[in-house]
C-alpha cells in the first residue's frame, strides 16, 4: 500500500500504521496527509520533539500544552482532528502529572484552592454538555475569541506586587472571609529565604468563573486552562507563578476525565499517543526546573502570545459555526 492510499474496508478499527501514514477507525480512513515523505522513525521523532516543546510551554504557563499541540498535529502533520485531540489530552495529563509533583513539593501549587475550584469546573462541564444543543455556540465562540484577544493584550503588563494585605495605594485589604475559613491563603516560595504570603480574594466570584470555564470547555471545545489562569491572576490576585502551577495541577484532572471519553470512542491511538506522552512528560520535567528561576514578565509575554493565538482560532471557529466562512467547524476539546 502506498503512503496516501486508502486502506481496505476491512481494516481493523482504530489501527495506526506508521508505514503507510494512515489512521483507520470504524472502517473509515483518517489519513495523515504529509506532503513530504518521512520515515516512520522520523515521524515519531518529530512528534516527540513537538510534544516536548508543548509540554515545556504548557507547564510554564499552566495551559497544559494541548492548545499548542492540537493545531500542529492537525495542520503540520495532517492528523485527523479527533485523534489529535485525543493525543493532546494524553499530553495534558502527562504535562500535569510531570510538573505537578515538583510544583506541589516545592510549595508553588495551592492544592486546597485547586480542589475547591475544580468542583466548579466539573459541574460547569456537565452543564455545558446539557446546554450544547440549546445555545448558539458559534456566537459564544466569537464573543469569547474577542475577549481572549483583549485579555492577551492586558496580560502583557505585570501587576504591582505588594504585601498580601496591602493595596498598591497603601490601604488595607480585608481578607476573603470564605477563603479564610477554608484556609486557602498561601505563601509564594522564594529562593534562599522565607516565602511571600498572599491572600486569595473574591473566592465566590472565582468559583463562578471556574463554573463558566467548564461550560465554555463543553460548548466551544476550548480547554479551561486559559480561563483558570486569568481568573486566579486577575480576579483572585494570586501571584502569576502560583496561578500557572495551580492551573497545571487542575487541568490534569479535567483532561483525565475527557481522555477517558476519547479512549472509549477509540480515538486515542497508542502509536500517536505514546510519543506525545513521552515528549510532553519530558517537557514538563524541564519546565518544572525552569519555572522557579524564570522571570514573571517573560512568562506573561509567552502566555499572552498563546492566548492571542487561541483567540484568533476561536474567532475563526465561531465564524465557521455561524456560516460566515461557508462551513461548520469540527468540534473537539483542546485543553
Amino acid at each position: 500500500m502506498k503512503p496516501h492510499e486508502t486502506p481496505p474496508s476491512g481494516s481493523v478499527a482504530g489501527q495506526w500504521n506508521p508505514n503507510t501514514a494512515t489512521l483507520s477507525h470504524d472502517r473509515v480512513s483518517c489519513s495523515v496527509s504529509i506532503d513530504w515523505f518521512v520515515s516512520p522513525e522520523l515521524f515519531m521523532i518529530l512528534v516527540l520533539a513537538t510534544s516536548l516543546i508543548a509540554g515545556l510551554v504548557g507547564s510554564l504557563t499552566g495551559l497544559g500544552g494541548g492548545i499548542i499541540l492540537t493545531p500542529i498535529l492537525v495542520l503540520g502533520f495532517g492528523v485527523d482532528l479527533r485523534y489529535a485531540v485525543g493525543a493532546s489530552l494524553i499530553a495534558v495529563v502527562a504535562t500535569s502529572s510531570g510538573a505537578a509533583a515538583a510544583y506541589v513539593r516545592e510549595g508553588w501549587t495551592n492544592v486546597r484552592l485547586a480542589m475547591v475550584l475544580e468542583v466548579a469546573t466539573v459541574f460547569g462541564a456537565i452543564a455545558g454538555a446539557l446546554l450544547a444543543a440549546r445555545v448558539p455556540v458559534g456566537v459564544i465562540a466569537l464573543i469569547f475569541g474577542v475577549m481572549m484577544l483583549w485579555t492577551a493584550w492586558s496580560s502583557r503588563t505585570q501587576r504591582v506586587q505588594t504585601p498580601a494585605d496591602v493595596r498598591a495605594d497603601g490601604s488595607v485589604i480585608e481578607p476573603d472571609t470564605l477563603a479564610t475559613r477554608l484556609r486557602l491563603h498561601g505563601i509564594e516560595p522564594k529562593a534562599g529565604g522565607a516565602g511571600t504570603p498572599y491572600l486569595v480574594h473574591h473566592l465566590p466570584a472565582g468559583f463562578a468563573i471556574m463554573f463558566g470555564a467548564g461550560v465554555l470547555s463543553a460548548l466551544i471545545g476550548i480547554g479551561s486552562g486559559i480561563v483558570k489562569v486569568l481568573a486566579m491572576d486577575k480576579l483572585m490576585k494570586l501571584p502569576f507563578k502560583v496561578s500557572t502551577t495551580t492551573s497545571n495541577f487542575m487541568i490534569g484532572v479535567t483532561a483525565a476525565a475527557s481522555a477517558g471519553v476519547y479512549l472509549h470512542r477509540g480515538q486515542v491511538e497508542p502509536g500517536l499517543a505514546a510519543p506525545v506522552a513521552i515528549g510532553a512528560l519530558a517537557g514538563a520535567f524541564v519546565g518544572a526546573k525552569i519555572l522557579p528561576k524564570a522571570k514573571v514578565k517573560t512568562l506573561r509575554i509567552v502566555f499572552a502570545i498563546i492566548v492571542a493565538a487561541a483567540g484568533l482560532q476561536m474567532i475563526y471557529k465561531g465564524a465557521s459555526m455561524v456560516g460566515w466562512l461557508g462551513g461548520a467547524a469540527a468540534g473537539g476539546t483542546t485543553p
